[in-house]
């Protein structure tokens, strides 16, 4: 098992959950956090620390989250390793609690966006 960022972090990326991981499995990208699953330990240390709950056990998702798993993966392989705390995102606290963000998502993936409206 491993844990996962959703939607919630989107346009806010703090990065509060950084500082208790044990592994370094975060990274970084323009929008938000993802963990790479291949490196996550199942610690739950990161998920306590995320100011706006957007970090989830894979088998406790909600089901209108469950894609993230697959795009915590995929971009986890694109973006930069996070190994410290850095700056949310500007307007993060104006964010923080909006709901139905994923089409602000700006993937590097050629098809995420045809995954995401299937």
């Amino acid at each position: 098992m491993t844990f996962v960022v959703t939607e919630q972090c989107i346009k806010c990326r703090f990065t509060d959950c950084v500082i208790p991981c044990p592994v370094e499995c975060f990274h970084e990208g323009p929008e938000f956090m993802v963990i790479d699953p291949e490196v996550c330990i199942d610690c739950n240390a990161c998920a306590t620390e995320c100011p706006v709950g957007a970090i989830y056990q894979d088998k406790d998702l909600p089901a209108d989250q469950m894609v993230f798993k697959d795009i915590n993966r995929r971009l986890s392989k694109i973006y930069p390793q996070v190994l410290e705390k850095t700056n949310a995102l500007e307007e993060a606290y104006k964010w923080r609690d909006v709901m139905g963000k994923i089409h602000y998502l700006n993937a590097s993936l050629d098809d995420l966006n045809s995954e995401i409206s299937a």
